[in-house]
């Protein structure tokens, strides 16, 4: 028996994938978390076999989710369960350690065969998607992405600096290196090309 622990923001689509899953009767789901800090939560109480994520979640994101587990050395596989088919958000799972990066719009019946390749060891990634990966590098650093993705939901530097424990300044200077390494004009043009490339 395979255990999935589901992370996904919108109920809806959660409890759908949990039906769907709950129709192989080689997968058990052990539970299921609205955002990225109840999933961490989960895997480290249940050690799930897979952690079936969304990438875009409340509190922490999918990727985030993944490389967390992966530091903490968590028997779990990672699979990413997306919209995004976007080259960007790929290179990051895999550097995350991520073992399978699924889109939504696949068959459903491809999920659980999916998943048991995962929990078998295998890789299972969509392959147009990996020749995209290697070809447009991310120049973002962990920190200019995250005050970069604070800046596109219309928080102020100050509201960046609180957040994240860092000076005004500091965050400025994070926000007019990204600017810079975009070619942007400004951190709300900056945001748009970095979550477009899949950097956010």
């Amino acid at each position: 028996m395979i255990r999935v622990l589901i992370a996904e923001d919108q109920a809806m689509v959660r409890g759908a994938l949990a039906a769907l899953l709950a129709l192989d009767s080689g997968i058990e789901v052990v539970g299921q978390a609205r955002d990225g800090r109840e999933a961490l939560d989960l895997s480290t109480s249940l050690l799930p076999d897979v952690l079936l994520t969304d990438i875009e979640m409340p509190e922490l994101t999918g990727l985030e989710v993944a490389a967390e587990i992966r530091r903490r050395k968590l028997p779990i596989r990672v699979a990413i369960l997306t919209t995004f088919a976007r080259a960007g958000y790929l290179r990051r799972a895999l550097d995350a350690g991520v073992s399978g990066y699924l889109l939504k719009d696949a068959p459903s019946s491809m999920l659980a065969d999916a998943i048991r390749r995962i929990k078998s060891g295998a890789r299972v990634i969509d392959p147009q998607l990996a020749a995209e990966a290697w070809t447009d590098a991310d120049p973002l650093t962990d920190r200019e992405r995250q005050v970069l993705r604070y800046a596109g939901e219309g928080a102020s530097s100050g509201d960046i600096a609180d957040r994240l424990n860092l000076s005004e300044g500091t965050v400025r200077n994070y926000l007019s290196e990204a600017i810079s390494k975009l070619g942007a004009s400004n951190r709300t043009e900056a945001a748009r090309i970095a979550r477009q490339k899949g950097w956010l």
